[in-house]
């Protein structure tokens, strides 16, 4: 015990006077967004530099003191959360938050990891560029959690994933060496590419300190339209024969339902629907490229109009129309929270699957229960459908936790079962934390799992790094 005391004052001598939280002050660290789970950490650290926290990871290695990394707090699958341990120590990356360097002629800036997402956008705003890694969490997520989770969004349909955005990183490595790659190289084949294994780790084999990160463009002209349409299998055609028209402009395609819609607008009034009629199924399109982009676009939904694809539609005539149909789709993931959500999914399935997974998934949840509602919503272009499942009218999400537990498995059973069958990934951008552990040993490929675990144990070998996440 005495031991132990020595070590974590030795741990906040690194960081001074102000660079450590404990007691009180760490409740919001150990809060889970979902309410599913709580961190039983007793001590966070807030790093500075990246001297710093490969002091903290050195000598956390040579006392084999376990470190859970946080970033944003934001994670939906109970990554940052210590769930097993109260001796785990927290290490928050908020103090970092420098933009280091903005490289216009390599069309790259240089960002710590405790960078707000919102931050960076505005920083390439500001030189006329554009970061265009978006998600509703962008104004309180930061960078180094969204590489960790190699974080998806919005507008993957265009740019990628956060990988995609990322062509040089700093990190800490489990024995306190630091990794230094932040060069804007396009070209670099000389051997492995850390980088890459460290993005998407969540925090196992490292911990990310600074990344460099790609700007684009900005576009001329942004038109967002939101259409009405009878089922999802319409929506992927209607994606295909936009870009066989169009080319490559669509940035984001978004699928909404009706009944998300009527659970939005049950939590927030003020959101009204676009359309004079209401329909089973929306898609919140966004295209963006010349000028010129929107006679264009309406042009081939015209096309679509005709064919039966389309059965409404609206264009935003101006910038605040614009945000008013993004709030339909970025909002979603709180109304869902806020209606009581009892399962949520994060699937992945290849485009033409789409019709498919949702048609099972509704009949297969039906069959378990048919008093239950389901709120399908999410990226047409990148295959990512986030199934969201309500308890009957007359019960809440408290209750039914409480005394139908082994029914909310079966139905995320049937869920992730659904998803197999099609082929599809149990998670698709919001990493396996600790609360996917058991599902990635049953779908996964038990080879890249065997291959995870080397890995692991030859970067980590005393698994202090993230320990409980993946395995």
């Amino acid at each position: 015990m005495e031991h132990k005391s020595v070590m974590l004052d030795e741990l906040k001598e690194i960081v001074g006077e102000g660079g450590w939280r404990e007691g009180q002050d760490i409740a919001r660290y150990l809060e889970d967004p979902r309410d599913r789970f709580h961190g039983l950490s007793q001590l966070v650290l807030l790093p500075k530099s990246t001297q710093q926290v490969a002091q903290i990871v050195s000598l956390c290695a040579k006392n084999q003191i376990r470190i859970v990394p946080y970033s944003g707090g934001t994670g939906v699958v109970a990554g940052q959360l210590s769930t097993e341990d109260q001796d785990y120590v927290l290490l928050s990356m908020e103090r970092m938050n420098a933009i280091r360097d903005l490289a216009l002629e390599d069309g790259a800036i240089i960002v710590e990891a405790g960078c707000v997402l919102a931050d960076i956008q505005s920083a390439a705003d500001e030189v006329g560029m554009m970061f265009p890694l978006s998600m509703a969490s962008e104004g309180s997520c930061q960078i180094g959690g969204n590489l960790a989770t190699n974080a998806g969004g919005i507008q993957v349909l265009r740019y990628g994933n956060a990988r995609d955005l990322c062509i040089g990183i700093e990190a800490v490595l489990p024995d306190g060496s630091v990794l230094s790659e932040l060069s804007p190289l396009r070209k670099n084949n000389t051997g492995y590419d850390l980088r890459h294994l460290l993005i998407g780790s969540e925090g196992t084999l490292g911990i990310i300190t600074a990344a460099t990160l790609q700007l684009k463009p900005k576009n001329p002209e942004t038109t967002t339209v939101f259409c009405g349409i009878s089922k999802p299998e319409d929506a992927v055609t209607l994606l295909r024969q936009l870009r066989m028209e169009l080319g490559d402009v669509l940035s984001a395609f978004e699928l909404l339902s009706n009944i998300g819609l009527q659970v939005l607008q049950e939590k927030f009034p003020e959101e009204r629907q676009p359309l004079g009629s209401a329909f089973e199924w929306y898609v919140l399109i966004e295209a963006a490229g010349d000028k010129g982009l929107r006679d264009n676009l309406e042009g081939a939904l015209g096309n679509a109009f005709e064919s039966g694809l389309v059965l409404d539609a609206v264009i935003a005539e101006s910038y605040a129309q614009q945000e008013a149909l993004w709030r339909l789709r970025e909002m979603m993931p709180e109304a869902n929270r806020l209606a009581g959500a009892i399962c949520n999914s994060d699937t992945s399935v290849p485009i033409s699957q789409i019709g498919n997974f949702i048609d099972k998934t509704f009949a297969a949840i039906n069959a378990i229960d048919p008093a239950l509602t389901v709120n399908c919503y999410g990226h047409v272009g990148d295959g990512n459908i986030h199934c969201n499942v309500f308890p009957p009218d007359g019960m809440n999400k408290q209750e039914m936790l409480k005394t139908q537990a082994e029914k909310i498995e079966a139905i995320r059973m049937c869920i992730n079962e659904t998803t197999a069958a099609c082929h599809g990934s149990i998670s698709a951008e919001h990493g396996i934390g600790r609360l996917k552990v058991a599902d990635l040993e049953r779908y996964g490929n038990a080879a890249k799992i065997l291959a995870m675990k080397q890995i692991k144990s030859a970067l980590d070998p005393h698994n202090i790094m993230n320990p409980g996440v993946f395995f």
